[in-house]
């Protein structure tokens, strides 16, 4: 594995890589890896020829009460779990590399898309994200897209920047990787307390009883989610959002059809976790 920071010579390696005849996949992070960012990591490994991972915690996607500046950084352990997988290139460039003195242009989704769900409780996030993903697949150029879909809004808006910018890449989203009892992998379950994260669990159990309860059509969809929204305060601190949407659109939905995705943001402690389940009836 070759560590790059300077982003011109990644494109130049890149570059010579293609006219090899190479494919090259892509898997951007902001470190603290665990095994969800390594399951993209393989997937990406076994489907092309050269796998590029970043890690870049990106300041222009935190708001100002958020934690980018106590956000998990490992680099050491993250640099121990990459040399184990069959990664070429770790892309580690500076903010200064990522967004030069002077920088003004940024990339903005419709609010259709990045206003609702998360982007309704944090202002400017989704732009923070959608550009500097622009940012990193102009200097990685053609490849295959990794993300993962617990992040299930971000993927949304990055297939649709992707498509409407025609960048030259394939967005594969791949299944949310859990732990054994059922929690969604996140860099930030480590802010966790024992008891908090007990508690945590709730939000797996909610959404999957939510979607079996929805597949079973046990009621109207507002009904169901009423249900499962007191159910879930009782696990949880506070909780954002609860919603049942459509997958591409995510706009909110009070009928049953085929494909749907329910998804959840909530405060276990001072922790903000979200997750989400896939529903698609047979």
């Amino acid at each position: 594995m070759k560590i790059i920071r300077d982003p011109c010579q990644l494109q130049k390696i890149l570059q010579r890589e293609r006219a090899r005849g190479k494919a090259v996949g892509f898997v951007p992070t902001m470190g603290a890896l665990h095994e969800g960012h390594l399951s993209l990591v393989r997937a990406s490994d076994r489907a092309n020829d050269v796998t590029v991972v970043s890690i870049f915690v990106n300041p222009t996607q935190f708001g100002p009460k958020e934690d980018f500046k106590k956000y998990p950084r490992t680099l050491g352990t993250d640099l121990k779990k990459l040399r184990k997988t069959k990664t070429d290139y770790l892309f580690l460039p500076s903010v200064a590399a990522m967004y030069p003195e002077g920088c003004i242009t940024h990339v903005e989704v419709d609010p259709k898309l990045s206003g609702t769900l998360c982007g309704k409780f944090r202002p400017g996030h989704f732009r923070g994200v959608a550009t500097v993903v622009v940012k990193l697949l102009n200097i990685v150029g053609p490849c295959r897209l990794y993300l993962g879909s617990k992040d299930y809004q971000q993927a949304a808006i990055l297939n649709r920047v992707v498509e409407d910018l025609r960048i030259d890449c394939r967005v594969h989203v791949m299944p949310t990787v859990r732990e054994a009892d059922g929690l969604a992998m996140s860099s930030r379950n480590r802010y966790l307390s024992s008891s908090e994260r007990r508690r945590a669990l709730g939000i797996s159990r909610v959404l999957t009883a939510l979607k079996r309860d929805i597949l079973k059509k046990r009621g109207a969809i507002a009904r169901l989610k009423v249900l499962a929204l007191k159910e879930l305060k009782k696990n949880v601190d506070r909780v954002q959002y609860l919603e049942v949407v459509d997958p591409v659109t995510l706009h909110p939905l009070r009928k049953y059809q085929k494909k749907m995705t329910a998804l959840a943001a909530c405060f276990v402690g001072k922790t903000r976790l979200i997750d989400n389940v896939i529903i698609r009836s047979q």
